[in-house]
């Protein structure tokens, strides 16, 4: 049966980051993600993980400068001596908070730049990255992003980080697959998760359009959620929607997921 995540960078933001740990717990969730621990002390964000008994399930490399726009830097020619100080730094985070995988995202194509650089630069980085984390036993994911909601993203489509991730050639590289992502730019999600179901370590979910919570939007979640159930997914489901009010009015169709699926198993 699928499990649930609450990204603590999309739920429950009327309170300090710190604060939503608790929240979340409260709200029924066992397991959190969120985008990056680096501006907190580690030892806080394990102290609340610890307080509400939450597993950390993912998070993301260092990504540049995120208020200013930057979406990552792993495919930037220009960076990579940042790049690979960044996966030092999540090595020591992420192997003192336990999280099992942390996310690479690709950073957005910078005008003028050859894009067979681009990508031997994002594949030499992920070789790097890769083999630095399996070292301590944490897997290494690639997120395709729609070119509607951040123009330019690099890695836009699953089809392509397969080949990349094909390329890389590490048995430590995964697919991180955001059905929302894939539904703006791609669509047919039930084939391409069946597809490459080996391949994918972590799924996210918003509906669309909107981005908010599942049953808000176009997405046939109740079918989707049962067809991870049959396929075998093992990982879990990162909650990456932005609430259409708030996180706790909004869960009800978690309750129902739970409900359908415990029938249905």
């Amino acid at each position: 049966m699928p499990r649930f995540a609450a990204n603590l960078t999309m739920l429950f933001t009327e309170v300090p980051f710190l604060d939503r740990f608790e929240r979340a717990a409260r709200a029924g969730f066992s397991s959190v993600e969120f985008l990056f621990p680096y501006p907190f002390a580690t030892a806080d964000i394990k102290a609340r993980l610890d307080s509400n008994r939450l597993k950390l399930v993912l998070h993301n490399l260092p990504a540049g400068d995120w208020d200013a726009g930057e979406r990552g830097i792993a495919c930037l020619p220009d960076r990579v001596a940042e790049f690979r100080a960044g996966v030092a730094k999540a090595v020591r985070v992420g192997a003192a908070l336990g999280v099992p995988q942390i996310n690479c995202l690709a950073g957005k194509a910078p005008a003028g730049v050859d894009d067979a650089l681009l990508r031997q630069t994002f594949v030499d980085n992920l070789r790097f990255a890769a083999a630095a984390l399996e070292a301590v036993g944490i897997k290494l994911l690639i997120e395709p992003i729609n070119n509607y909601d951040i123009p330019g993203f690099w890695l836009n489509k699953t089809d392509k980080a397969i080949s990349v991730i094909e390329e890389v050639g590490s048995d430590n590289l995964y697919l991180q697959y955001d059905i929302y992502h894939a539904q703006r730019y791609e669509g047919e999600l039930a084939a391409t998760m069946s597809k490459h179901l080996a391949r994918i370590a972590h799924i996210q979910l918003a509906d669309n359009p909107g981005r908010n919570e599942p049953g808000t939007g176009e997405i046939n979640y109740d079918f989707l959620f049962q067809h991870l159930d049959r396929i075998g997914y093992k990982g879990w489901i990162g909650c990456e929607y932005k609430p259409a009010t708030t996180t706790e009015s909004g869960l009800g169709w978690l309750e129902q997921a739970r409900r359908h699926l415990r029938a249905t198993s």
